[in-house]
Parts: structure tokens; C-alpha cells; sequence
């Protein structure tokens, strides 16, 4: 029924493009690989007008554009001047760690909270405890793909998160013919890495592709293949025992403190005592910007579990931060997702689903209230973030004068945000490609989807 209106809409558009001297953006799907799919809507922020569609609402997996939907519950839920705390606290010989998710705490927060312990002891006759009762216990969502779970961008959304649950190591060849592999852990993290690693010359062994497998004991395996590199590599591995990990960071720094710990460091999420010291993350819009435009999904995740504790009044977990989200929307923004599916906040879960119809109206709510600076926080073509350095909207043309989210998984390749065209309106747009998949991917991998883009956005920046 639907399929003959939006033929005359593509035509009437496409006259009308040829009439401005642009091409539709209609006429660029056909450089996409076959198979490939793509939902592209275009509209006029001012007056809430289509002005493009195609595949508007199928179901497409949304990738890190899903964090625009996070942002925005999370600032309409937990407000502008929300911070996520760390406490220290006493409790007869005991001292307790209290936790609740700030994806920013570092080890240097860590050493400042033992500082002010050391003024009250420098003995610790009990126990140290870690309470992180303010997420449940389950730090992975839904749709996870097992073999990204070892790099820092899959690390586990924890109440005891510490230095982004992430370690790095330089990867360094120890002799001159670049046949032995040596490991520099950066600030001495406690993990731990074997090494099976087979060093190749070039594309010898296309086939064997470098592996890792990590367990709960922070012990990372690389395995597989790796051409030979004269320059030292550097390797993010995400932290599988938040708990273990931080439980070592705060005996190290203990020590460094000069305080003995007579007793164990303990996880126990119903300890409480006299509060000593606190350290607070960044406000909410510090850590939505860095979210936007640098697509951290440790923030976006723990932001979600925050949404959840703080909607539900119970801890954080993925099944409530899911839910408030949708509650959040349709609430107080009058945004209902309806058959969407999310899994998460940060879009890395395969099991998300959502249109680009669905997207397109969180990103009007956005605009039209810009009291909320979300739309500042995005990335900005040639300028910053992940759209610094987009091929598609590099050059003059569009520096500046676009502003977005991107999202990329194994096949998809989105962005969502606003442009100034070149007769300076605004235009709201969504882009969602999947099941991308290019035949010679070593050499072209990302040859058709630039082309693509490049000529869409051109479209976009000559409409009137």
C-alpha cells in the first residue's frame, strides 16, 4: 500500500535535487555492496518535516548511536548535577571501600582516599571491604560477543570500576631479528599475559588472525598470528575481575600509604561505617561529553545501571537500566520506543534494535531543547572525536558544520546528528547501514561505505 506513495516521494525529491543542482540522496544506494542495507532519514528540525526517508522503520542494530538515547534519559533522570561518589569509610578495625560505579575513578583517587585514612590509622586491624551494592552482580549485558570480551572497549560495566577496568602493555620485539615478544605492563598493573604468538613476514598467513583469550584471574592468552613490527604496539586489555583487580590496586597503595592490613580485602556489599573521605566523578555534562563524543561505553553502560538504581530505587543492573530508559523517554519526553530493543547504553550488544524512525525522535527532543547542551556534547566533523577524522566529512565543506554520534559494529556503519547545509538550515539526519559485508575485505573493506557517505552528506549539504 505504502511502496507507490513513496516511489512518487523518491521521484518528486529526486526532480527536485536535479531542480537545485544535487543529486537525491535516494540515487547514492547503489554504491553499497549487495546485501547491504540502509535506513536513511533526513528532516527539518524547525518544522518537524520529512524531507528524506527510506527504510525509516525497519529494526537495524543502532551500534554506539545508541548512546544518544542514554544520554538523554540519563540527563532527564538523574539531573544536571548528578556525580557518582567513592567513599572511604571506618568502622571499629574495619575500613570500607563503598563504590557505586564512577567509570572515571582512577588509581590516583584510590591513593587520595588512602591519604586521608592514614591521618586516622596506620594500622588496620580488620578487614577492608569493597561494597559495590550499587549494581548487581552481572557486569556483562545480553549479546555480548564472546571474543571481543578481552579488549578494553568490551570491559565489564562494574560498581568497582577502577582506571576504566582497563590495563594497557606495550608489546616490545627484544632482539633485532623481531623474534621474541616482550611485555611492558603500563603503571605495573596486576594482570598477567602469555604469550603464544606465532610472528609472520607480511600477508604469509592471511588465514591466522591474532587472537585473545582472557579468564577470571585477569591472565590474558594472545595466540594466533602477528606481522613483525619494529615499532612497539600497544595493547588495551579489559579487566574480567574488576573485584580482584581492585582489590590489588588498594593493597599496593595501602603499602605505598605506609598502612599495615592485618587482616584481607574482602567483597561485602552490606558494609557500611563512618565516611572519611569522598571522591566525586565530573558532573553528569562532563561525563555525557566525553561519552558523546569519544563513544566511552564503560560511561555509557555504568550511566544506564545509574538510570535504573535511580528510577527503580534498587541496584543498577542491565534488565531495570533498560527498562527505566524506555520509562524515562516516554515520561518525561513523550519519546516512546516501543519495539525497540535494547539490551544496553553503550549499543555494543549485538541484541540491540532500533529504527532510524525511533532515533530521528530523540534527536528533535534533543534539538528542540538545547538547554540540555546534548547536541554540543556530540563530535564535530573535522573538529573533534570520533568525527575528527571521518573520511566521509573530512575537508572544509563540512568541518564544523556537522555535529553527531557514529556508531560501528562487524557490518554496520551509522551516524545520527545535525548539518548546516549551504544555505545555512539545519537538518536533522540518521544513518543506519547494515549487513555491510565487502568480499575482498583485506584490500576495500571500507572503499563502497566512503563513497556512499561521502556523496549522501554532499546530498544532504546542497538541499535548500
Amino acid at each position: 500500500m505504502l511502496k507507490f506513495p513513496f516511489i512518487l516521494f523518491a521521484l518528486v525529491l529526486s526532480s527536485l535535487a536535479h531542480a537545485n543542482g544535487a543529486s537525491s540522496p535516494d540515487t547514492h544506494l547503489a554504491l553499497l555492496p549487495d546485501g547491504a542495507e540502509a535506513s536513511l532519514l533526513v528532516a527539518d528540525p524547525k518544522t518537524g518535516k520529512t524531507l528524506y526517508s527510506h527504510a525509516a522503520e525497519t529494526l537495524r542494530p543502532p551500534a554506539s548511536v545508541q548512546k544518544v538515547i542514554t544520554a538523554l534519559a540519563a540527563r532527564l533522570q538523574l539531573g544536571n548535577e548528578y556525580r557518582f561518589n567513592t567513599d572511604i569509610e571506618v568502622k571499629d578495625n574495619d575500613v570500607i571501600f563503598r563504590f557505586s560505579g564512577d567509570p572515571s575513578l582512577r588509581r590516583d583517587d584510590i591513593r587520595r582516599l588512602v591519604s586521608t585514612l592514614k591521618r586516622e590509622t596506620s594500622i588496620i586491624r580488620g578487614n577492608v571491604y569493597l561494597n559495590g551494592a550499587a549494581f548487581d552482580d552481572f557486569e556483562l549485558a545480553d549479546g555480548l560477543p564472546w571474543d571481543n570480551l578481552g579488549i578494553c572497549y568490551s570491559a565489564p560495566a562494574s560498581s568497582i570500576s577502577l582506571d576504566d577496568n582497563c590495563a594497557v602493555a606495550k608489546m616490545i620485539f627484544t632482539d633485532n631479528n623481531n623474534t621474541n615478544i616482550d611485555f611492558q605492563i603500563s603503571r605495573d598493573a596486576p594482570i598477567s599475559i602469555v604469550n603464544k604468538v606465532e610472528l609472520t613476514d607480511g600477508l604469509e598467513k592471511r588465514y591466522c588472525k591474532f587472537k585473545l583469550m582472557a579468564d577470571n584471574t585477569n591472565q590474558y592468552t594472545l595466540g594466533g598470528c602477528l606481522g613483525r613490527h619494529k615499532i612497539p604496539r600497544f595493547l588495551s586489555f579489559a579487566i574480567q575481575n574488576t573485584e580482584l583487580y581492585t582489590a590489588e590496586i588498594i593493597r599496593r597503595e595501602l603499602k605505598h600509604a605506609g598502612i599495615e592490613l592485618q587482616g584481607e580485602v574482602i567483597r561485602n556489599d552490606r558494609a557500611s561505617g563512618r565516611i572519611i573521605d569522598r571522591h566525586e566523578s565530573a558532573a553528569l555534562p562532563e561525563l555525557l561529553d566525553e561519552m558523546l563524543k569519544d563513544s566511552d561505553n564503560l560511561i555509557a553502560d555504568n550511566l544506564l545501571k545509574a538510570v535504573g538504581r535511580s528510577y527503580y530505587q534498587e541496584p543498577g543492573s542491565f534488565d531495570n537500566g533498560t527498562a527505566a530508559v524506555k520509562a524515562v523517554l516516554k515520561e518525561k519526553a513523550g519519546i516512546d520506543l516501543g519495539n525497540a530493543a535494547v539490551a544496553d547504553g553503550s549499543g555494543l550488544s549485538r541484541n540491540n534494535r532500533i529504527t532510524a524512525s525511533q532515533i530521528m525522535k530523540v534527536l528533535q527532543y534533543i534539538y528542540a531543547h538545547p538547554e540540555l547542551k546534548l547536541m554540543e556534547a556530540m563530535a564535530e566533523a573535522g573538529k573533534s572525536g570520533t568525527l575528527r577524522y571521518r573520511y566521509s566529512l573530512r575537508g572544509d565543506t563540512f568541518k564544523g558544520r556537522v555535529k553527531g554520534k557514529t556508531g560501528t559494529l562487524y557490518g554496520t556503519y551509522n551516524i545520527a546528528g545535525v548539518m548546516t547545509s549551504a544555505s545555512g538550515s539545519p537538518l536533522l539526519f540518521v544513518q543506519m547501514v547494515t549487513n555491510y559485508h565487502h568480499p575482498d575485505y583485506h584490500r576495500h573493506e571500507k572503499r563502497e561505505i566512503r563513497n556512499f557517505e561521502k556523496n549522501f552528506y554532499q546530498s544532504l549539504y546542497s538541499m535548500k
